[in-house]
């Protein structure tokens, strides 16, 4: 049976625990995940090494902190994901706006309910999500939202003075008192705005419309930004950074090993359906990332967010999702050319520069793409012998995919080019006839990716136009 009163509070634990801030609450309960060797970021992958011990060192260090990275670099889950290292729940006086700690009161109606009702004063236990305040920085965020304002009605119906604290509409900050404030886009705060929350950080007091408030705050704050902004002159007051603890800068997967990790515990790919996706389908999805991330077309500030291959993925599956219920197949699998059904999930992810805008979104997206399934077969293809497969089109022959037939009568389809279906076996990731296919067409798209053959909509698969700047020193990959 929990405390209902602050008489029966005073009975447990919670009595050693006088004067405990939430930072040192952090810094314990962190500590003992240390000791049991728990993760610390559950589900967070590829920070082990680089994000994840500076974030462990700030909190132990009982830093506010702030992440710096670009978009899609799973910085609010992160922020988020510190509420785990908080208690369960702990007492607050019942009614509290500002989670008063029954102990050590930090507003006046707290003060005076405890004076009033002493051990009598009624107990509440709040849970650790609802200790977690978070606010997207815009420019049109007040002082009034992040710390409070005067309500006049308030202290007319107390006959109080403006001035008295009584009089305070309280905002996000105060309120999560006792809890973690979490402020996503810094720079985008006006400078108003900035002085009170550096003021409140680190003094404990604010103005509010002229009037000195005093509110001795016990809060973890801990920030997200744009390296760009956070870093650019004007956009932060060096007071406030002053008083930011630890910087901690994020970073996209350093592997594709890393970002397919992410994307298959991210996206959802579990439909009513069965659906496979062979790994190296997987792998050309993650690689577009990788590719989109170093185009020079593509805007590097903004950067290409972690969702894009997220995203691409579920995109796939849905298009191998939907060719299957035309055909009435049993088995959905993901094919190489879904990617391409798939650029919708891309262009809208991808900021471009100037070059890329006159080209358009969706050119810079499918080159993208197709320069992603290029590299991809070239790791994976290396060994393969596609001489004849290349030959066969060289030859004037072509080969045309039909639509409607089902995935596992291609392979009768792609028997017709020489040297194709034993070279499939060998990159196949089951024995089954589909697998076969799905093999089958990954070369021939490979190989499309690499130049060596060409593909269009009326003719289908066909000889490659020759490389004028090569003529005479034709270079081929097989």
């Amino acid at each position: 049976m929990k405390p209902s009163t602050l008489g029966e509070l005073k009975q447990t634990e919670w009595a050693n625990k006088v004067g405990r801030s939430v930072k040192d609450e952090l810094r314990t309960n962190l500590m003992k995940r240390l000791k049991e060797n728990q993760p610390v970021f559950p589900g967070i992958v590829g920070y082990e090494e680089s994000v994840t011990p500076r974030i462990v060192n700030a909190v132990l260090s009982r830093h506010n902190f702030i992440l710096l990275g670009l978009r899609g670099q799973a910085k609010t889950r992160i922020l988020r994901q510190l509420t785990s290292l908080l208690d369960e729940e702990i007492p607050v006086i019942a009614g509290s706006e500002l989670n008063d700690d029954p102990f050590n009161p930090v507003s006046v109606e707290g003060q005076e309910t405890v004076v009033e009702c002493g051990d009598a004063t009624k107990i509440e236990w709040l849970p650790r999500d609802a200790r977690y305040v978070e606010k997207l920085a815009t420019p049109d965020v007040t002082v009034a939202d992040i710390i409070g304002d005067i309500d006049p009605i308030k202290a007319a119906r107390l006959g109080i003075q403006l001035g008295d604290p009584r009089s305070v509409h309280y905002g996000l900050l105060p309120r999560a008192n006792r809890g973690i404030f979490s402020m996503n886009e810094l720079p985008d705060l006006s400078g108003k705005v900035q002085v009170g929350l550096f003021n409140i950080m680190q003094e404990g007091d604010v103005q509010i419309k002229g009037y000195p408030i005093r509110l001795p705050l016990d809060v973890m704050l801990v920030f997200s930004a744009n390296p760009e902004d956070y870093t650019a002159r004007g956009k932060i007051i060096t007071p406030l950074k002053d008083r930011v603890g630890s910087e901690i800068r994020t970073h996209y997967p350093a592997t594709v090993e890393e970002g397919m990790a992410i994307t298959s515990q991210e996206a959802w790919v579990m439909r009513e359906q069965e659906i496979k996706v062979p790994s190296f389908i997987a792998e050309m999805v993650e690689e577009v990332a990788f590719q989109a991330r170093d185009d020079a077309r593509v805007d590097k500030h903004s950067g290409v967010s972690q969702r894009l291959p997220i995203s691409l993925m579920e995109n796939v599956v849905s298009n191998a999702e939907r060719r299957a219920l035309m055909l009435g197949e049993n088995t959905a699998i993901a094919r190489t050319t879904d990617l391409y059904s798939g650029l919708s999930s891309v262009t809208g992810k991808l900021e471009l520069e100037y070059e890329g805008e006159l080209k358009g979104g969706e050119a810079v997206a499918t080159e993208i793409v197709r320069r992603a399934i290029g590299q991809v077969y070239a790791r994976r293809g290396i060994n393969l012998e596609t001489g004849s497969v290349v030959e066969y089109f060289d030859t004037d022959n072509t080969l045309k995919v039909p639509d409607s037939l089902h995935t596992e009568q291609l392979p009768e389809v792609f028997a017709a080019v020489p040297g194709l279906i034993d070279a499939a076996r060998n990159l196949a990731e089951g024995t089954g006839r589909d697998d076969l296919a799905v093999a089958a067409e990954f070369i021939l798209e490979g190989l499309y990716a690499r130049k060596q053959v060409a593909r269009s909509e009326e003719r289908g698969y066909s000889a490659a136009e020759p490389d004028m700047s090569q003529v005479g020193t034709r270079q081929r990959w097989n």
